[in-house]
């Protein structure tokens, strides 16, 4: 099941500004960086720390690139701000599966490519509490070549 959390997503304006907060404020770099077309975001991935599965914590900042994405939407109805909290897990599948036999809304019928490679789905906010829910599987960590 859950093993711990992955990021969380903080929806911004300007994607450069907010990552100079974040770097002079609290010393956080840049560990990632991409655009994602399917979901219409320029994204930063900022890691915080390791964990003890062989994963890592990070908070997720999200620019729009289109006025149409999900991300533009929420940030003219709501501002900059905490978007959506992440859970990392081994098998996304699995256990979007269990969780919508809970009766939760999945969003995504199969997950979909997420950052770095990942693979993810949400889980619908009004079923979970107000909060928008995402399960991610990260993308398998290669091996340094000797």
């Amino acid at each position: 099941m859950l093993t711990r959390i992955d990021h969380i997503g903080i929806a911004c304006h300007d994607l450069d500004a907010t990552v100079e907060f974040y770097r002079a404020t609290y010393g956080f770099e840049v560990f990632h960086t991409e655009v994602n077309e399917e979901q219409g975001v320029r994204e930063a991935m900022l890691k915080i720390n390791e964990t003890s599965d062989g994963g890592a914590s990070y908070l997720q900042l999200l620019e729009p690139i289109r006025e149409d994405s999900t991300v533009a939407k929420w940030l003219a109805k709501n501002g900059e701000g905490v978007h959506h909290i992440a859970f990392g897990t081994a098998d996304v599948d699995a256990d979007s599966e269990e969780i919508r036999g809970k009766g939760v809304r999945v969003l995504y019928e199969q997950p979909r490519r997420g950052s770095m490679g990942s693979r993810i789905t949400f889980l619908h906010p009004k079923d979970c509490h107000g909060v928008l829910t995402e399960l991610v599987t990260s993308a398998p960590v290669e091996s340094p070549e000797h």
